[in-house]
């Protein structure tokens, strides 16, 4: 069962967990489990999602619940209007108390979208809200440093959170594409856990039949505790 953070008439939202994709896709036709189709069994009717979430991003995920509100919420979500998503995500090393990363992006291959420009202007903001410097000996380095940031993507191209943070040399960690592997190893041997660290916390929006501002919030899953209680552990060699 998928956690319900937001339900009327006309619009829900769920608290999608990592590793599950939103639809059905064939890059990873693998998989058998879908937020679209667990959510349609779960509230027994036909739902369209308004946006998507990458697999290993956990957090807010909003659907329509019928067709003339998706094509409104669809037009929104492209055009950015009266929109905005915040995020959380720790990153390897220690950022700035706050910045902001205006760098185009290309399309990537697999972006079937061909009407889309080649290149496209993307912006984000971001601040650092806590600074972790672990015991874990990795690269040369008797620590490592990671932070926990939030992450306000102003356009909405893809992947555009994780690698305009490659950009400024603070990748996502557990990114495989954006991300260093050996660090997401380490790290997630260390931890315990294998994800994605990169969670859609809060989405609002202007409702799209009423008109009357919405702000629906997912909370952090308890596994991101780790972070606060691996700082204070033991140094350890992997």
């Amino acid at each position: 069962m998928l956690e319900i953070l937001y339900r009327d008439d006309y619009l829900a939202a769920v608290n999608k967990p990592p590793g599950l994709l939103v639809h059905r896709t064939g890059l990873d036709a693998g998989e058998t489990r879908f937020a679209l189709q667990m959510l349609r069994d779960q509230l027994g009717q036909p739902v369209w999602p308004a946006h998507r979430l990458d697999k290993g991003t956990s957090g807010v995920l909003l659907f329509a619940l019928n067709a003339t509100t998706a094509r409104t919420l669809g037009q929104a979500f492209e055009a950015g209007n009266g929109l905005q998503k915040t995020y959380q995500a720790v990153v390897r090393g220690w950022p700035a108390d706050a910045g902001s990363t205006d760098h185009p992006l290309k399309r990537m291959p697999d972006d079937m979208r061909k009407e889309r420009e080649e290149v496209q202007t993307a912006h984000t903001r971001w601040r650092t809200l806590e600074r972790y410097e672990l015991p874990l000996p990795h690269g040369g380095f008797a620590t490592t440093r990671c932070a926990l940031v939030e992450l306000q993507p102003l356009t909405g191209r893809r992947h555009q959170l994780r690698r305009h943070m490659k950009h400024i040399a603070h990748p996502i960690v557990g990114d495989a594409t954006h991300g260093k592997g050996p660090l997401n190893r380490a790290l997630a041997e260390w931890l315990g856990v294998q994800r994605l660290w990169l969670h859609a916390g809060a989405l609002a929006l202007r409702h799209p039949v009423n008109g009357e501002a919405l702000r629906v919030q997912a909370p952090l899953g308890a596994e991101w505790g780790l972070w606060l209680r691996a700082r204070q552990a033991p140094p350890r060699h992997l």
